[in-house]
Formats: structure tokens, C-alpha cells, sequence
């Protein structure tokens, strides 16, 4: 048996994106840099979307122009990943520094992808190779999130086999950093070790994580 190295990402942008009221620009930066003061090498911080369907993510240019300056106390740069979920958002995202992993929420439900991102999955799945392809050649990490992996609540096919399909496909288009995500909080934890066990043995190479989100009817801590 070896030892594994479990690399903890946190992730404030989600939980931003359901909060109401508009948080003040300075109230995020100074969070972030708080978290990265603390020695937080891996975060979820922004994400580069339509302001008019997520006007809470609308100052992520500002936020990452103090950010980008944050260092841990080792003096090391943290690994920021900002989210994209279209050509418009990767061209954005290239173009803040700081911003050193692009994140893209892949979904395996059709009603899901159309309802959050308007495409088919042909087009989810060129732009995937896009992202690849640019994020490469900018020097920039890309790690792929898998809505839905962990079941859906719209009544379309579901399981580990669908999740397992897509695994072996983005291995195949170059992606080697891969997070199941629980989006809609069913996951249990069996579930989730079940789910990664078979994912880590049907494709070798891949790094992969989870994305997970309180389960309904936990109480709110």
C-alpha cells in the first residue's frame, strides 16, 4: 500500500455564487488573502460568467488584481482556479493574472448542461478540446468538473458506467485533472467512495477529485 497525497481545494466562489445579496469587492479579496496568508495553496476563487446570470461573479477581474499578489507564508503563489463556462469565459480568464487553472463543469445530464450552459453535448465536448488545447499553450492548468457524477434529480439515465465513459473520453482528449462533482447533494459516503475507487481503476494517469456540497436536509453549519 502507498501513501497518497490528498491536496485540499477550497472552494469560497460556490458558496458566493448562492448568496443573494451582492458581497462587496473588498469583502472577497480580503477573505481570499486571508486564506492565503493562512497557507491555502489551492482555491476555488472566481469564475468568469455571464454578470447578468451570475452577478456576483461580475468583479472577478478586480478581485484577482489584489489576489494575484497574495503569496503563502512559504512565498509560494497559490494555485487559483477561475470557472469558465464558454469560449467567452476562457478568453477572459487567459487574460487575469493570477488566474493559473481554468475549471469547466462538464455535465452528463442533458437537462443540466442545456439549463446551465445552453449547449448540446457535441458542443460541451468541443469546447472541452478547446480548453485543452488553450490552456495548454498558455502555460495554464485545466482540471474538468463532472456534473451530475454522483446521480441527478431529472429523471434521465444515470450510472457509474456514464461517469466511467466520460472518464476514458477526457483521458483521451489530454485531461489529466478530473473532479467528481456532487452538485446537487445526494452523495453519500459510500457513494463517493465507490464512485472514485472505480473511476481511479478504469483510467490510469488521471488525477482525480471530488466536488462535494452539503447533502439535502443536513443542517447548516
Amino acid at each position: 500500500m502507498t501513501d497518497a497525497t490528498i491536496t485540499l481545494v477550497e472552494c469560497p466562489r460556490d458558496a458566493w455564487q448562492g448568496v443573494a445579496h451582492l458581497i462587496p469587492t473588498g469583502e472577497k479579496i480580503k477573505y481570499l488573502t486571508s486564506l492565503v496568508s493562512l497557507g491555502f495553496r489551492h482555491i476555488d476563487a472566481v469564475s468568469f460568467v455571464s454578470p447578468k446570470h451570475v452577478p456576483q461573479m461580475a468583479d472577478s477581474e478586480a478581485v484577482m488584481a489584489q489576489l494575484s499578489e497574495a503569496r503563502t507564508p512559504s512565498g509560494e503563489a497559490p494555485e487559483i482556479i477561475g470557472i469558465v463556462v464558454n469560449e467567452q469565459g476562457l478568453q477572459r480568464a487567459l487574460a487575469t493574472p493570477g488566474v493559473t487553472t481554468i475549471g469547466y463543469p462538464y455535465s452528463i445530464s442533458a437537462y443540466f448542461r442545456r439549463a446551465n450552459a445552453n449547449m448540446s453535448r457535441a458542443e460541451s465536448r468541443a469546447l472541452v478540446e478547446k480548453l485543452r488545447r488553450e490552456t495548454k499553450a498558455a502555460g495554464r492548468k485545466l482540471v474538468v468538473y463532472i456534473s451530475m457524477a454522483f446521480g441527478n434529480p431529472y429523471d434521465e439515465p444515470w450510472g457509474p458506467e456514464i461517469v466511467e465513459d466520460t472518464l476514458v473520453w477526457l483521458k483521451d482528449v489530454g485531461v489529466r485533472t478530473v473532479s467528481l462533482a456532487d452538485t446537487v447533494g445526494h452523495a453519500s459516503a459510500a457513494d463517493v467512495a465507490n464512485l472514485v475507487r472505480a473511476a481511479n481503476a478504469c483510467v490510469a494517469g488521471v488525477e482525480i477529485g471530488v466536488h462535494l456540497h452539503s447533502r439535502s436536509g443536513m443542517p447548516a453549519i
